[in-house]
C-alpha cells in the first residue's frame, strides 16, 4: 500500500526519468548472462545505452532549447526517412553560414530554419581568421534540419579573411592558372597581392593610383600586373618588388584591361573615351585603337586571342577581331540590348566549352541585375546567340559575376554573383523555376567582386567595406 502511494505521488518528470533511464533499459533488454558471451553482453549494453540516450536528448531538445514550437513541429512532422536525410555536422565556423541554402524543396516547406548571422563583427586583424575560428550559431545542431547537398555547390566554410583594406574592394582575381595567388584592387587606388595557402599572408601592398582601381590582369607568368583606374592611367606593376615600373597616361578614365592570352606583349584597354586601345607592354606605346558608341566598361579575350568581347555603358556587347601579330582591331558584330532601360555592363567572361551550349559561351552581367548567357559561333567571327537570361534585383554598385566552369562540367550550368544584400548567390541556369541553388553568408555589406582559383576549390568575394573572404568548397565524395 505504501508503494502504491509513493507511485501516485511521484511527478510526471520522475515517471519519465524512470521509464527512459538508459541504465535500466539497457539492463532490461540485454540477454541472460548464462546464455551469452560476456564481451557480447557488454557491447550490446553499450549500444542500447547510446540509443536510449539519443532519444532522450532529442525529446529534451524540443522541450527545453528555447525554440520549442519550431523543434516540436519539426519533430512531429518529420518525414519517414528523417534519419537518412541527416548528415553529420562538424564544429560551427563563421563560414558554415554558406554551407547550404538550396532552392525550395518539400523539406524546406516542412522545416522552419532561421537565417544565420553575419560574421562581420568577428574580424579583428589584417589577415583574419582561418576556418578553425569558433562561432556560436543561433540554432542548435539538433534544431537545425540538415539536408543532403549536391556536392557541386556545397561549401565547408571560410578558408581565410583579409580586412586590411579600408575602402571598397572593386575587383579581385586569382593569378593565371594559380590556386593560391590572389590580388585585389580598391577604390582608394591600392592593389594588394596575397597568398591564400595554408598560412594566408599579404605579399605586397602597392600604392600609386590616385582614384578607384577599375580593373587589373595578371600576365601569363604571374610576374606582372597591369591595372586601370579612374585617374586616367594604366600602370604596370612588378609583383616581386611591389613597384610600378610604367605609367601610361590617357585622356579619360581607364575602365578595363586584359593581357593578350597568346602574345603577352599586347595589352587591350577599354576606356571612358569610347575606345579600345592596344598598348605595347614593353614600350608603353599605343599601337592601335577601335572606336565605339559608348564607354567600354568590361572585356575578355577568347582562348586564341583573335577575338575580344566587350560591353559598353548602354548594355551592348561587341565582338572585335584582333591580329595577334600586329594588334590591329576590327569590329565584326554587335549585340543590341533588348532591355529598354540601358545599363552598364559590369562583367564579360568567355568560356571555351559549355555542356549546355555544346561549345564556347559568353557570360555578361549588367548593373541593373541582368545575367545573359550566349553561345559563341567562332566560325562566324564570334557571332553571339542568346541562350538564356536571368533578371536579378537591380544593383547600385557595379557587381560582378562569374562562370563556375568545373562545377558546370559535373551537372547544370552554374553562375556565381555578388548581391546588394551582402550574400553570394549561386544560380543554375538549367533550372527554370528554382534557379538559385545556394548562397554564402558572411559579408556585412554589398558583395562586389567574385573570383575562382584555378582548381575551383576556393572562391574569393569582396565587399564595399573592404573585406575579402576566401570560401572553401566541399570535396565531392
Amino acid at each position: 500500500m505504501a508503494d502504491d502511494t509513493a507511485e501516485k505521488s511521484s511527478s510526471p518528470e520522475e515517471k519519465e526519468k524512470k521509464i527512459v533511464d538508459p541504465e535500466f533499459l539497457s539492463c532490461l533488454l540485454q540477454p541472460p548472462s548464462a546464455d551469452s558471451d560476456p564481451n557480447y553482453i557488454g557491447i550490446r549494453r553499450l549500444l542500447l545505452y547510446k540509443k536510449v540516450n539519443s532519444g532522450v536528448d532529442r525529446r529534451k531538445d524540443w522541450k527545453c532549447n528555447g525554440r520549442g514550437y519550431v523543434a516540436y513541429r519539426n519533430y512531429f512532422c518529420r518525414p519517414r526517412n528523417w534519419e537518412s536525410l541527416h548528415i553529420p555536422s562538424g564544429p560551427s565556423t563563421p563560414g558554415q553560414s554558406g554551407r547550404w541554402v538550396p532552392s525550395p524543396s518539400p523539406l524546406s516547406i516542412l522545416f522552419e530554419v532561421d537565417s544565420w548571422g553575419s560574421s562581420r563583427d568577428l574580424r579583428g586583424g589584417n589577415v583574419a581568421h582561418s576556418h578553425r575560428t569558433s562561432f556560436s550559431s543561433s540554432m542548435s545542431d539538433t534544431d537545425r534540419p540538415l539536408r543532403k547537398v549536391e556536392p557541386a555547390y556545397s561549401f565547408v566554410g571560410m578558408h581565410c579573411i583579409f580586412d586590411n583594406c579600408k575602402a571598397s574592394v572593386t575587383v579581385l582575381k586569382f593569378g593565371h592558372m594559380s590556386s593560391d595567388l590572389l590580388a585585389y584592387g580598391a577604390s582608394d587606388g591600392t592593389l594588394t597581392v596575397c597568398s591564400v595557402s595554408q598560412s594566408p599572408s599579404i605579399i605586397k601592398h602597392m600604392s600609386g593610383h590616385s582614384k578607384d582601381v577599375t580593373d587589373f590582369d595578371f600576365s601569363s607568368n604571374n610576374q606582372y600586373i597591369a591595372s586601370t583606374s579612374m585617374d586616367k592611367t594604366v600602370r604596370i606593376w612588378e609583383i616581386s618588388k611591389g613597384n610600378c615600373i610604367r605609367v601610361i597616361y590617357g585622356v579619360s578614365s581607364q575602365l578595363c584591361i586584359r593581357f593578350h592570352p597568346v602574345n603577352n606583349n599586347f595589352l587591350s584597354v577599354g576606356n571612358g573615351n569610347r575606345e579600345i586601345t592596344v598598348i605595347n607592354f614593353s614600350t608603353g606605346r599605343i599601337i592601335n585603337k577601335a572606336m565605339f558608341e559608348n564607354e567600354v566598361t568590361a572585356m575578355d579575350h577568347d582562348h586564341t586571342g583573335q577575338l575580344i568581347f566587350c560591353g559598353d555603358a548602354q548594355g551592348c556587347i561587341y565582338t572585335v577581331n584582333m591580329d595577334s601579330h600586329t594588334g590591329a582591331l576590327s569590329r565584326s558584330h554587335r549585340n543590341r540590348s533588348s532591355v529598354k532601360r540601358k545599363s552598364p555592363i559590369t562583367t564579360v567572361q568567355y568560356r571555351t566549352f559549355s555542356l549546355l551550349a555544346r561549345g564556347p559561351v559568353l557570360l555578361t552581367c549588367t548593373q541593373d541585375g541582368s545575367l545573359s548567357f550566349f553561345s559563341v559561333a567562332l566560325e562566324i567571327q564570334g557571332y553571339l546567340t542568346l541562350r538564356c537570361s536571368l533578371k536579378l534585383a537591380p544593383r547600385v554598385h557595379s557587381i560582378r559575376a562569374s562562370f563556375c566552369p568545373l562545377l558546370s562540367l559535373e551537372k547544370g550550368e552554374f553562375i556565381v554573383a555578388g548581391s546588394e544584400d551582402s550574400n553570394v548567390y549561386f544560380y543554375d541556369l538549367t533550372r527554370p523555376r528554382h534557379t538559385c541553388v545556394n548562397k554564402l553568408q558572411g559579408h556585412g555589406s554589398p558583395v562586389i567582386g567574385i573570383a575562382w582559383n584555378n582548381g575551383e576549390n576556393l572562391l574569393a568575394s569582396s565587399d564595399s567595406d573592404g573585406t575579402v573572404i576566401v570560401w572553401k568548397r566541399a570535396k565531392a565524395s
